[in-house]
Parts: structure tokens; C-alpha cells; sequence
């Protein structure tokens, strides 16, 4: 799963639209460890330290090693043919990489932050406010 749909995890209508055995990157741990550092209010901060260490605690996170980093490479000529800067999206473009170095599908409610980067297959997790 990319973060978004980490995040959005309890609000999610449809449970049957997530994997049976759902799966976190190291990305997705690095990313969500900006967000309390970054936040705003105390109240915000909060929020995104419980994500954090949701994570932290149901998740043994795939690693960003050799063969993502390879993959990487793969993904941001892709972004870059599609005309997209893969250093805007550069979490997502990890992320990306780890999914296909592993042979998995990438489930997210924003499909079309994935839809340029071949060999990518993702699967549309339904926004909740959707």
C-alpha cells in the first residue's frame, strides 16, 4: 500500500478493495516520519506521530534495497518520458520501485499519481470521500 491509503486505512468503506495480506516500503516509514516534524499544530502533530507508530507497530516494512534501487532507476525514466519530474514524487517513485522489485501490485486511492511508471500494476483503492 502507498501511504495515502495507509493513512486513510480506518475511514475505508470497502475492505474487500485492499490486499488480504497488506504490505507497507521503508518509503512509506521515512514518509510518514516527516509529518509530525512538519506539522502545524499540536493537534496535527499528534495525529500524524499515532500514524507513525500505527505503522511502526503492524507493519515489517519491505526494504528500499538493491533491487528497488535498480527498479528506481526504471521508474524515473518513465515519469520522465510521461513528462513528469520524478523528483516531485520522488516518496511515490520509491515506493513505486519497492512494488515492482517485489512483483506487487500497489494499492492506493490516487491512482494517477502511478499511472505513468510502467510495469507498475495499481490497483484503485476507493477514496472514502469518494
Amino acid at each position: 500500500m502507498d501511504t495515502n491509503a495507509l493513512i486513510l486505512l480506518p475511514q475505508l468503506q470497502d475492505a474487500s478493495a485492499l490486499p488480504g495480506e497488506p504490505m507497507i516500503s521503508t518509503i512509506t516509514l521515512a514518509e510518514l516520519s516527516v509529518g509530525p516534524l512538519v506539522a502545524r499544530t499540536a493537534s496535527e502533530r499528534a495525529t500524524r506521530q499515532a500514524h507513525l507508530q500505527q505503522a511502526e507497530a503492524d507493519f515489517e516494512p519491505l526494504p528500499f534495497d538493491a533491487a528497488a534501487a535498480r527498479a528506481f532507476g526504471q521508474v524515473a525514466a518513465s515519469l520522465r518520458q510521461a513528462g513528469c519530474k520524478p523528483a516531485a514524487r520522488s516518496y511515490d517513485a520509491m515506493i513505486a520501485a519497492v512494488a515492482i522489485a517485489d512483483d506487487l501490485p500497489l494499492y492506493t486511492c490516487n491512482p494517477d499519481d502511478f499511472g505513468a511508471i510502467e510495469r507498475l500494476q495499481v490497483i484503485d483503492v476507493p477514496h472514502p470521500d469518494a
